[in-house]
């Protein structure tokens, strides 16, 4: 039944938000100085594609929702979202595990889409961050971005929050002249004497939770839209285009299947890889390009499409080279 859609959208919706919501509080720290904010150089470090290539490998979308909500932050580097993308594979991973197929065919399945992925996201991560260091004279931290890259969600930049911060740490030092060292705590005590208790509050909890709410409410339109989609056309209909696809087509359909911002493009692909009816190649093209929800973030700012697009593409592309070239490896061993 259609209504069924509509139930699924908000189920897979409502089991985002907690990411959501404490990807927001993360940000409202990270941008307001405080001692956890300041951990935040981690996420952009020598080791940060590796880390999000691995943790791409979650089989959640939520990882890559972050991911994407962190980069248009500038908290992470264009490489390390790129591996992130690059091995999420949303519910891909499970429907495989709980598939018909055999135990032996199944391990094998699994660590190598697993290994593939892993290796290409942290490859194309550190590539990526070395291209961007050079057009960007030494700084890695995006692609060359537009100047609302830096608008912040609620109206201000990172330069007004920077300044909001000082402001902080300079009312707390003019307005409590006080002999012992807050140490470690220093710039959250500041904010807390400068906001209040409920000023607090509502800086740490109540504005992510509207932001998260927002984004949430886009995240559920997109999914019922989809859902849908899917309903009216007919999974069915899918699989049979997919397996009507011929050997040297696939990838290129799987491809274009996997930029569907929405679980059931990665079910679809996995379950027809299952009952054998595209190549692993195919399924593994359409898992490179699909980033669960990761890249609807991303379009949120439609000021940035040139840079969307570029990343959209880039992942595109990507999925049917590597897709054509395990098919072509395939066809060379299967001989």
């Amino acid at each position: 039944m259609w209504w069924e859609t509509l139930v699924e959208a908000l189920l897979d919706t409502l089991k985002l938000f907690p990411f959501l919501l404490l990807l927001y509080i993360l940000i409202e720290l990270m941008e307001h100085n405080t001692r956890i904010g300041r951990a935040s150089s981690a996420l952009s470090g020598r080791w940060a594609p590796l880390v999000g290539g691995a943790t791409g490998l979650v089989p959640m979308c939520g990882f890559s929702v972050m991911a994407a909500k962190l980069y248009e932050k500038r908290y992470v580097t264009i490489g390390t979202l790129l591996a992130v993308f690059i091995t999420t594979s949303d519910e891909a991973l499970l429907v495989l595990l709980l598939s018909d197929m055999g135990w032996a065919d199944k391990a094998v399945s699994l660590l190598s889409l697993c290994g593939a992925k892993l290796v290409l996201g942290v490859a194309v991560g550190y590539l990526a961050d070395l291209l961007a260091r050079r057009v960007r004279g030494g700084a890695a931290r995006a692609l060359p971005l537009p100047e609302e890259a830096h608008g912040h969600e609620n109206g201000h930049t990172h330069g007004e929050d920077r300044d909001h911060s000082h402001a902080c740490e300079h009312d707390h030092a003019h307005d409590h002249d006080h002999d012992h060292d807050h140490g470690d705590h220093g710039e959250f005590v500041a904010c807390e004497h400068k906001h209040g208790k409920w000023g607090t509050l509502s800086l740490y909890f109540f504005s992510p939770l509207l932001h998260a709410l927002e984004v949430a409410g886009f995240i559920l339109l997109v999914n019922i839209v989809f859902n849908l989609l899917f309903f009216w056309v007919g999974e069915e209909t899918v699989i049979g285009f997919l397996q009507g696809g011929g050997y040297w087509f696939q990838p290129l359909i799987c491809s274009a299947l996997g930029l569907v911002p929405n679980c059931a493009a990665s079910v679809i692909l996995a379950e027809v890889y299952a009952m054998g009816g595209i190549t692993f190649g195919s399924c593994l093209a359409g898992l490179i390009v699909n980033t669960g929800l990761g890249w609807l973030v991303l379009a949120r700012n439609v000021k940035a499409w040139k840079r969307n697009l570029l990343i959209v593409g880039t992942l595109f592309l990507l999925g049917i080279a590597v897709g054509y070239a395990a098919g072509g490896l395939q066809l060379v061993f299967a001989r």
